[in-house]
């Protein structure tokens, strides 16, 4: 009865328009009446408490990076330098656009920031050599969720926040399936563009790929210092942010010297927006999983669960269906803030690590970026290159294909993601 409560409550909030933050907190407050503790002061505590985080400062400080990067030229010269180093190839415009994302994915780690960029910056390319527009933009879209997979992502900041786990050890173990998705992205182009009749860019000189990577060592350095501060130990993941927002300025005033004062206060009122509202929206999840905890939701769905709690990786395979279809409806944040708290507590008690859950589910709700009805990832694409959501519906459905078929494979064999992690956090 509380499950049916508290998702009534939150579904019946959404659908009559309600911000997903509000729509949390009323859910809080359902259960709170049903459980007959309502004390408006135990709600504001929580709110407060919940935004009262020294982890959560890494979020602005990595959405502050990500406009810093868009912004002040390192995104540019990355594209840059993966057009001199593969443009030559044969549907080289796709494998750059896949090496582009998996590099900003490791400066960013927002989606929908990668998206924009390489929309804007590839697409007319792949379009004037002969690559149909649709098929493109979908490629574009479905590399540019790699962008929450390898670290530093929002989304594993997130889900470390409201579930209780390490987020260093998320941000490593989402190393190796982010690149295997890339991996297999790549392979899916080879098969794709093979039936295209593409121009060929020719092969970039020496002397430009020197240039190239000369004029992209700047910003290639940041994904390295951030990998290797973490895997040390030389700074926790909210100082990584810092140092990320502190480089990527340096860089982009310093070296590049395109972020101008101007420029430079509209990524700060444009990052604060963002920041405000995804900040508020984890308070208010944090309301939500304190009555979670409270109501005792996860010990509801382990009974709901209790016929595939023998078999870890049925039940994995269960609950990844379960948040395929919800990531259909639903987009990344909320669904992240919801079903985490639920969740974690369940899969530990079937004998599942929690790591390797929490990367699947980040894989899991990344897809549901670009998975049509809601699919943030592909409004930004279709708006940025001026495409019908049509067309880019049929053109990104052959990568969404493959990026379900590499989770189906990390189900089924959990030391894809649990090997690498353990050496990593060696």
């Amino acid at each position: 009865m509380t499950i049916v409560i508290f998702v009534a409550t939150l579904f019946a909030a959404m659908a009559i328009g309600l911000p997903i933050a509000f729509a949390l907190i009323l859910s809080a407050v359902a259960l709170m009446v049903h459980l007959d503790l309502f004390d408006p002061q135990i709600l504001a505590q929580n709110l407060v408490g919940g935004a009262d985080s020294f982890t959560l400062l890494a979020v602005p400080f990595f959405m502050l990076a990500g406009e810093i990067m868009n912004t002040g030229g390192l995104s540019k010269r990355i594209v840059n330098f993966a057009l001199a180093m593969m443009g030559h190839i044969r549907g080289g415009l796709g494998y750059v656009t896949i090496i582009a994302a998996c590099i900003l994915a490791a400066l960013s780690g927002s989606a929908a920031a990668d998206a924009a960029a390489l929309g804007a910056l590839l697409v007319p390319m792949m379009v004037k050599t002969g690559h149909e527009k649709g098929r493109s933009v979908g490629l574009v879209a479905a590399s540019s969720i790699i962008g929450p997979i390898i670290p530093p992502s929002i989304g594993f900041i997130l889900l470390g926040v409201a579930a209780n786990l390490s987020i260093s050890k998320l941000f490593l173990a989402g190393i190796a399936p982010g690149l295997m998705i890339g991996f297999a992205l790549a392979a899916t182009w080879y098969f794709i563009s093979g039936r295209e009749k593409v121009e060929v860019r020719p092969r970039a000189t020496g002397a430009e790929r020197v240039k190239a990577l000369r004029e992209g060592a700047w910003a290639l350095g940041l994904p390295v210092i951030i990998i290797f501060g973490l895997k040390f130990g030389l700074f926790t993941p909210t100082e990584a942010a810092v140092v990320a927002a502190a480089y990527a300025l340096f860089v982009s005033s310093v070296i590049y010297r395109e972020m101008t004062p101007s420029l430079l206060l509209r990524v700060f009122v444009s990052s604060a927006k963002v920041t405000s509202a995804v900040i508020f929206m984890v308070a208010s999840a944090l309301v939500a999983a304190w009555l979670i905890t409270i109501a005792d939701l996860p010990g509801q769905m382990v009974e709901l669960l209790g016929p595939f709690m023998e078999s870890p990786r049925l039940l994995m395979l269960v609950i990844m269906l379960i948040i395929v279809a919800i990531g259909m409806a639903m987009d990344m944040a909320p669904t992240i803030l919801i079903l985490g708290p639920i969740l974690v507590p369940v899969v530990q008690q079937a004998g599942i690590d929690p790591i390797y859950f929490g990367v699947m589910l980040i894989i899991n709700t990344s897809i549901g970026l670009i998975t049509p009805p809601v699919g943030t990832v592909l409004n930004v694409t279709a708006g940025v290159t001026r495409t019908s959501m049509a067309s880019v519906i049929r053109g990104v459905w052959p990568f969404i294909a493959v990026e379900l078929l590499v989770l189906l494979a990390m189900v089924t064999f959990p030391e894809l993601i649990t090997i690498p992690a353990a050496w990593l956090n060696h």
